[in-house]
This record gives structure tokens, C-alpha cells and sequence, in this order.
């Protein structure tokens, strides 16, 4: 196995398990226990994970990990909170989703919604009109029938695959959203919904401010986080869907300050 190889395979690990230890990772790539020390004293100094006594963690607040990285965490809790997100849209629709784990699974639950009579030329008939700045989303949705796809402009982001930037915002502004529905890296009582980079952060806050409903689906892990850039505050949202073993405390709190909270 080449280092790169080791390395991509290390980061994959990380983001299934949330943490790594030297020995455990030694024994599943077949390598001694010295290289793995190596390989994440490598990977530390490109700012992709911290080190720990004994191994590793996820990099700083300051650092999100690629999306691929994150994929595997707490999925089964991801695919329960997509499922009750979208059963909260009403066909017939518009719908913004930004990037993320979590609104990916979204947009997979929303296709499996029974479909209405075929389309019209124009699209008038489709199920949902999904409204989106991250690749991902946009190429599982592109050839689906039911749906009507808008991609915003931009630049696109290695990590997250999602388009950024000046390019954005010209075409968020002349719609109207029935609902938004963002993933989040912090929801704070405090400071609100945050994302680690403010380039996103700048246009999920433009998708809150065209949208009638909010709706930030977030694991229990996020509550109470705070991130680098501000999107909105707890004020302008609506509903949080989140999972149910999230802190109850928590829940609690989200409930008192207006918010709908369903978990999943």
C-alpha cells in the first residue's frame, strides 16, 4: 500500500468511527504501528486530523474534513433525520437544500416520494422543485423525472462540493423558497446555525433569508456547537430535525426558544 493510499485510508477511518487509534488502524491496514504514527503526523501537519495520545481525532472547528471523509458518521441517525425532513415538504414544492451529509439524505428520501402525473413541458405537474449549490446533490437528482433541479452558480469547493461565492447569489435572490433545508456544522442557542466556512455560510444565509420555512437537520452531536461563520440565528428557524438520542437538555432548550423540534 503507497502512502497515499494509507493516508486516504486513514481519513476514511476517521470519518466512519469519529477517532482512530494507532493499533487498531495498524492491524486493519497491515502496517506497524511506527508508520501509522508517521502517516498521521503527516496528515496533522495538512491540517486533516489532530493528533491524540495514542492516535487521532477529527481536525479543529476551524477545519471541516472532505465530505467524503464525514460520510460514514452516525449514517443510520443521517438516513432517520432525511426520512423526517422530508416527509415535512409538501409536494408540489420549491425546496433549497445546501451541502452536507445529512441534506444528501434528504434529497434521497424526497425521490422515493410516490410520483404525481407526468410532467408538463415547462415542469408544472413535477413532485418538488429542488433548489441546490452542492454537485452531489445535483448529480443524484439530475435524472430523476419527478424533480425539477436548479443549480446556483459559483465556485465549487473541493470539500463539500458545494458552489460559493459571488456567482451564487444573483440567482438565489430572484427565488421564492417554500422551505430551506440546511445542514449545519453548530446549532447554538446563542449564536444560531453555523457553518465552518464563510463562503457557505453566505449562501445558505441567502437561501434562509428567500425562504418562508427553515429547516435545519442536525445530529445530536451538533447542538450546542459553534463553527466559524454564521448562517442565521435560532430566531429564523423553524424546525430542527434531529435524532433521538441527542441531549435532551438540549431538545429542551430549542423547544423553549420557539423552535419545532422533531427527532427522528
Amino acid at each position: 500500500m503507497s502512502p497515499h493510499d494509507r493516508w486516504t485510508a486513514l481519513l476514511d477511518i476517521l470519518g466512519r468511527d469519529g477517532r482512530l487509534e494507532v493499533g487498531d488502524a495498524a492491524d486493519e491496514l497491515g502496517v506497524s504501528a511506527a508508520t501509522i504514527r508517521r502517516d498521521l503526523d503527516h496528515l496533522a501537519g495538512q491540517q486533516l486530523l489532530t493528533r491524540t495520545r495514542g492516535g487521532a481525532a477529527p481536525a479543529s472547528v476551524a477545519y471541516d474534513l472532505p465530505l467524503r471523509y464525514k460520510s460514514g458518521r452516525n449514517m443510520d441517525q443521517k438516513s432517520r433525520i432525511g426520512a423526517a425532513a422530508a416527509a415535512l415538504i409538501t409536494p408540489g414544492s420549491v425546496v433549497a437544500m445546501n451541502g452536507g451529509t445529512t441534506t444528501s439524505e434528504v434529497a434521497r428520501a424526497l425521490v422515493t416520494v410516490p410520483s404525481q402525473p407526468a410532467a408538463d413541458s415547462d415542469g408544472a405537474g413535477q413532485d418538488f422543485t429542488v433548489v441546490t449549490n452542492a454537485l452531489n446533490i445535483a448529480n443524484d437528482l439530475a435524472v430523476r423525472r419527478n424533480i425539477k433541479l436548479v443549480v446556483t452558480g459559483g465556485v465549487a469547493r473541493p470539500s463539500s462540493y458545494e458552489l460559493i461565492g459571488p456567482l451564487a447569489e444573483p440567482g438565489l435572490s430572484k427565488l421564492h423558497l417554500d422551505y430551506v433545508v440546511l445542514g449545519v456544522d453548530g446549532l447554538d442557542l446563542e449564536v444560531g446555525a453555523t457553518a465552518h466556512h464563510e463562503g457557505e455560510a453566505a449562501v445558505n444565509g441567502m437561501m434562509v433569508a428567500q425562504a418562508s420555512t427553515v429547516v435545519v437537520v442536525a445530529d445530536g452531536s451538533k447542538l450546542g456547537r459553534r463553527s466559524f461563520a454564521r448562517i442565521c440565528g435560532v430566531a429564523e428557524v423553524d424546525i430542527l430535525v434531529t435524532d433521538s438520542a441527542a441531549d435532551p437538555d438540549a431538545v429542551a432548550a430549542f423547544a423553549e426558544a420557539g423552535v419545532r423540534v422533531i427527532q427522528a
